[in-house]
């Protein structure tokens, strides 16, 4: 008897997904005598080969200051950093080149948007909209800006299956609201914000919308024009780039209004003792010599990706995803925190009697990466009544085999505990 058609093309698919674990070298070795079962990329994601290869050539051939310099090594350094800038713009599908700022992740793009955009723009008895699953980078610095304009800080809830619908958000726009701070994907929960529903939302209320796409780049297609939003801001280490570089994209007109960020080289036209003027965008805000390295590294990182494709990512993840939520939830003693329809492939944990940094370390014994804590998002850890969770990420490099290590090492857990 033929095996089920759709079965089969699901295995097929499958089959074709796995020729990637082997552009990852950090995969191939073992880990206290244990296969490496690496399950923390919403952290950080592992580097493709074709990434550091590229990193090294330009560090090996191509290193010098990128810009103005005339000498051979300048401008084949500054045509790679630039080559990146392009790259980025198509995959994210920006208008403009001018819209792609580098910075250095997503952290700094947005604490560039709340004091050089939101700063001038925010006054007392104004209010930041953000949800409750935020990672900190997305609340501290609306905190610190409330505190110093005299705006308020305004929080949308969070349902208990960890889902966000979009009244719970646009039911808190007022006439005060000012800007509207919001991740795509959740990295503690994995929930994927009905984003489609609330931008156009907070748009026809005439609200800035910036978004916190982290989580969202390196497992879904992004498109920023048809998003809507303002300001998108992700960075290279989580899509299996560098650390230390990120973008803030944002719309020209918006950016070309704002002060610059910080003072320096590269960011002058003109400077005398008694003025300067600024440089064009996107160089306003890239004060200093860049990351180059880091830039040649997300070039690379997008074009590999690219070459994977975005959906044939979304839809291997999903597929783990569901391989992975079924089996912890065959674990009797273990529940899933966070369990909002659709998401992505993140999974928060806990196990009946035991503290999540015990499990952590005791699954590392057995070569399985997860992340323990409160993964830079306490308030929903607050909104969950839980110090922290186990948290099992997935990427497109990982394999059901990773999945059965992690399985297998909570039976040692439980071994201890019980």
């Amino acid at each position: 008897m033929s095996a089920n058609p759709k079965q089969a093309r699901e295995d097929h698919f499958e089959r074709d997904m796995a020729q990637y674990r082997a552009d990852f070298p950090a995969l191939v070795q073992e880990v206290n005598g244990h296969p490496l079962a690496f399950l923390d990329s919403a952290a950080s994601s592992q580097r493709a080969q074709p990434v550091i290869d590229a990193v090294t050539h330009y560090e090996t051939h191509d290193h010098a200051n990128v810009h103005r310099g005339v000498h051979t090594l300048s401008q084949r350094a500054t045509e790679s950093y630039e080559g990146a800038r392009e790259s980025v713009q198509r995959f994210i599908n920006g208008a403009s080149t001018r819209e792609v700022v580098f910075t250095r992740g997503t952290t700094e793009s947005i604490n560039l948007v709340a004091q050089c955009f939101a700063g001038p723009r925010l006054s007392a008895g104004d209010e930041v909209l953000i949800t409750h699953l935020e990672h900190h980078a997305n609340i501290v610095p609306w905190q610190m800006l409330c505190e110093r304009t005299g705006a308020k800080l305004i929080v949308a809830h969070v349902e208990d299956d960890g889902s966000v619908p979009a009244e719970n958000v646009t039911s808190r726009f007022t006439d005060r609201t000012r800007i509207l701070a919001i991740s795509a994907v959740s990295n503690a929960l994995g929930t994927v914000l009905p984003l489609d529903e609330i931008i156009p939302a907070a748009k026809a209320a005439d609200i800035t919308v910036v978004v916190d796409g982290a989580q969202a780049v390196p497992h879904q297609q992004v498109d920023v024009q048809a998003l809507g939003a303002d300001f998108f801001a992700f960075s290279a280490h989580k899509m299996v780039g560098p650390t230390g570089i990120g973008v803030l994209w944002g719309r020209e007109t918006l950016l070309d209004a704002m002060p610059p960020w910080q003072g320096g080289g590269d960011m002058i036209e003109t400077v005398t003792l008694e003025k300067s003027t600024w440089n064009t965008l996107p160089y306003k805000f890239e004060a200093g010599t860049p990351n180059i390295s880091g830039a040649v590294g997300l070039g690379a990182a997008v074009e590999y990706l690219q070459g994977v494709g975005m959906d044939n990512i979304s839809r291997y993840e999903h597929l783990l995803l569901n391989v992975l939520t079924e089996q912890l939830e065959a674990q009797g003693d273990v529940r899933i925190v966070g369990t909002a329809p659709g998401k992505a492939a993140v999974v928060s944990f806990l196990m009946d009697g035991v503290h999540p940094h015990d499990l952590g370390t005791i699954v590392d014994h057995h070569g399985v990466a997860v992340r323990t804590g409160h993964h830079c998002a306490m308030p929903i850890m607050q909104r969950f009544d839980v110090p922290g969770t186990a948290r099992a990420s997935l990427a497109f490099y990982n394999n059901r085999d990773d999945i059965d290590a992690l399985v297998a090492s909570l039976a040692t857990v439980r071994k201890l505990f019980k």
